[in-house]
């Protein structure tokens, strides 16, 4: 079918069927290239509807006060236990938020090819910057010698073992990656399952608990802030990364056997595994009237919700959540209502969006 429009003495003939087929050709990989960013017609309007609402949640992190948190560190009131979950939440995630960064840009943005995939994943890119500044704000507020973060980094085992275990899913899919090759198509979806379900989605939650339980018992309302947005965010990476997963394995059913999802599974253990450890370092005595044994528990109950949420077995089936105070703070469902009712919040845009999945 052609439309013709003329104009003056000139005359323009557009071909639909052309430019249906060019739709047609649109797939997470393998699709059509073109050095043209023409998001329209979108055929994954889920990856556009999740930019919309990272970019209506933007946040900046010099618009938290932290006077308050100034004070309780140079203060005399905290245990050390308080100040060592603040000390390794900034140490582990002022690396981390760094690597998941890195890995959107130089693997993943790299190989998908429907634009309106590549559009959301540099805004979810764009954010990874905006925690890793966050860190640097945080860590500047309180005075904290930044060689001390990076000695965390290099010499405290668990975390090194968390950055390691996903760092190696990124290393052979760079550049020049046939991803007609079956076994290249299960390498990218399990990056892109560990990074989005095992990482953000579960090695994520352990200290996004422990530090949003010291601002629940007034302590660090300012970094507690800036992990309330942070969390928000991962809510939406979550959701990005899963359904980036859903759409490439369902159109590339050849790879979803039975051997590769019990792959998967045993890939979510052994994050569950690496972050237990990592738990117990941060809580070796007991604080915030919490154990590690219970946050333990909670991070299998959270590592099941993500293996559900993409169609695969659940490790503890029935586990229970040991916080429920936690699951209305951090539940993606009832996190609109709690973000609209802060009166501290800080917004670029008129109202606040977020989705309905469920992505605890």
């Amino acid at each position: 079918m052609e439309k013709t429009f003329t104009i003056g003495h000139r005359t323009f003939v557009l071909d639909q069927d052309k430019a249906e087929a060019a739709f047609a050709a649109k797939s997470v990989i393998n699709g059509r290239k073109s050095e043209a960013f023409n998001l329209l017609p979108l055929k994954y309007q889920w990856a556009y509807e999740i930019y919309q609402t990272m970019k209506q949640n933007h946040w900046e992190p010099e618009d938290i006060q932290m006077q308050k948190d100034i004070e309780q560190w140079n203060g005399t009131e905290l245990s050390e236990a308080e100040r060592w979950i603040i000390r390794m939440g900034i140490g582990y995630f002022s690396a981390a938020e760094g690597i998941v960064g890195d890995n959107i840009l130089h693997v993943v943005r790299e190989v998908v090819t429907a634009p309106e995939l590549k559009l959301a994943l540099g805004r979810h890119a764009h954010e990874e910057n905006i925690h890793a500044d966050s860190l640097l704000y945080m860590i500047s507020s309180l005075g904290i010698n930044p060689h001390e973060c990076e000695a965390m980094f290099e010499q405290i085992p668990t975390i090194k073992a968390k950055n390691e275990f996903v760092t190696k899913t990124s290393h052979d899919l760079r550049r020049d990656v046939d991803l007609t090759d079956p076994e290249n198509k299960k390498k990218l979806a399990r990056n892109i399952f560990v990074f989005g379900q095992c990482m953000e989605g579960t090695q994520f939650y352990g200290l996004f608990g422990m530090i949003l339980s010291l601002y629940r018992q007034n302590m660090f309302p300012g970094i507690g802030q800036m992990f309330r947005y942070t969390l928000r965010d991962e809510s939406n990476h979550i959701e990005l990364f899963r359904n980036l997963f859903m759409d490439l394995v369902g159109e590339n059913m050849e790879i979803w056997n039975d051997e590769f999802r019990q792959e998967l599974v045993d890939t979510m253990k052994e994050a569950v595994r690496l972050e237990k450890d990592f738990i117990n370092d941060c809580l070796p005595v007991g604080a915030l009237g919490m154990s590690s044994k219970e946050f333990c528990q909670y991070i299998d109950y959270i590592a099941d919700r993500r293996l559900e949420g993409v169609g695969l077995t659940p490790i503890n089936p029935g586990i229970s959540n040991p916080f429920p105070w936690l699951a209305e703070m951090m539940d993606i469902k009832k996190e609109a209502n709690f973000f609209e009712q802060r009166v501290t919040e800080y917004r670029k845009s008129s109202a606040l969006v977020m989705g309905d999945d469920d992505d605890l």
